[in-house]
This record gives C-alpha cells, sequence and structure tokens, in this order.
C-alpha cells in the first residue's frame, strides 16, 4: 500500500517530463501502466500529477474544504486498488475524475445537505455562456460565489469544461450521463450563472 503522506510532501514528480498536451495524456498513460504492475514510482508520481487538479475540482464541486483530503485520498486509493479495470476506451484523466466526481458525490450525500433540481430531464438547445471574465480578482471572486450557488451536477460541468478543458464527450463519461444530458445541464448552469453574475455586478441579466 502506497504512503500517502510521503505523496503529499510536494517534492517534485519522479518522471521524464513530457511537454504539450498529447505529452502529458503519453505520461499519464505509461504512469498507470506502472500503477497496473504494482509500481509505488508510478504511483507516486501520478498522484502528484494529479493532487492539484483534483484538489481544485473537489473543493469547487463539494465547497466543503474538509471533504477535499477524504475525497482525493479515497479516489486515488480506487486508481490504485483498480488500475486494472482501466481498459484504454477514454483517457486516463476522464477515468480519474470520474471516479472523483462519484467520490465527491458520495461524501455530500453524507453530509444530507439539500440539492438543487439540476432540471436536466428538460430540453433546452445550448445557448451562449456567460462571460467568464477572470482577468481582474473581483471579477474572480464573483464568478467562484456564483458558483457556489449551483447545483453539484451543474458545478460539474462547468468545472470540468472551463478549468479542465474537456470536451462534451469527455464530461458525458465523467458524469456517467449521455452527452445531450451534460449540453442541458450546461445549458441550464449558463443560464444561472449569467443570472448570479449580473445581480453581483449590477447588470441586468440578459436572456
Amino acid at each position: 500500500m502506497p504512503n500517502w503522506q510521503l505523496f503529499k510532501r510536494g517534492t517534485t514528480p519522479p518522471a521524464t517530463t513530457v511537454r504539450g498536451k498529447a505529452g502529458s495524456e503519453a505520461l499519464e498513460l505509461a504512469l498507470l501502466r506502472g500503477v497496473q504492475q504494482g509500481q509505488h514510482r508510478d504511483f507516486e508520481a501520478l498522484y502528484r500529477l494529479y493532487h492539484p487538479r483534483l484538489q481544485r475540482f473537489v473543493l469547487h464541486l463539494t465547497r466543503h474544504a474538509d471533504l477535499v483530503d477524504e475525497v482525493l485520498d479515497d479516489t486515488m486509493l480506487v486508481v490504485w486498488q483498480r488500475a486494472t479495470s482501466f481498459d484504454g476506451s477514454s483517457k486516463v484523466s476522464t477515468w480519474v475524475f470520474g471516479i472523483a466526481y462519484r467520490k465527491a458525490l458520495k461524501a455530500l450525500s453524507r453530509l444530507d445537505l439539500p440539492q438543487e433540481d439540476p432540471e436536466e430531464d428538460q430540453q433546452a438547445d445550448p445557448a451562449p455562456g456567460p462571460e467568464l471574465r477572470l482577468g481582474q480578482s473581483q471579477q474572480l471572486r464573483h464568478l467562484l460565489a456564483a458558483l457556489g450557488e449551483l447545483s453539484a451536477d451543474h458545478r460539474a460541468v462547468i468545472e470540468l469544461c472551463y478549468f479542465h478543458d474537456m470536451s462534451h464527450a469527455e464530461i458525458a463519461q465523467v458524469v456517467a450521463c449521455p452527452p445531450e444530458t451534460v449540453k442541458t445541464r450546461m445549458f441550464y448552469a449558463r443560464r444561472r450563472l449569467r443570472t448570479l453574475l449580473a445581480e453581483l455586478w449590477d447588470e441586468p441579466a440578459v436572456e
């Protein structure tokens, strides 16, 4: 069993640097292949690669800082224990984020918090999203505050799309739903964000 605390010390992963998105995906796949063979060193490198990305995703999804380490460790434990179940039909990142998504929802369910209706059964054409203006710190704070008002399902699709650069098809794999449902969730999340951001910026919402 890997030593979790050792992985959290933040030292440089013992892996060769590969430039570019394609190179990063190749590196992650190579590390996971090592994990499938029980290589602790490869798991350590994979853990450190994913730690900041999963930390951000889980924090924004759950809105509970005290759940982050628990969900992150539960996620990576599954990666270690079930690495051989990865069949290559998706990206490594899609597989890992799917595990994190399910673990985060499970952690939220234990808190017994009321959840907003994601309106996912309604059909709507995708509309242009709210302007995600991140250049100003105040605007970033407004955006994060607005994201906190969304349901977990809606936060997930926005987070994965805008902050983790995933396509609708990849998001569908992460959250285990049809791509059309992702589009619908995205529509309602964007519409809700548009209203919330307009209120924060004291501007009229454009429907």
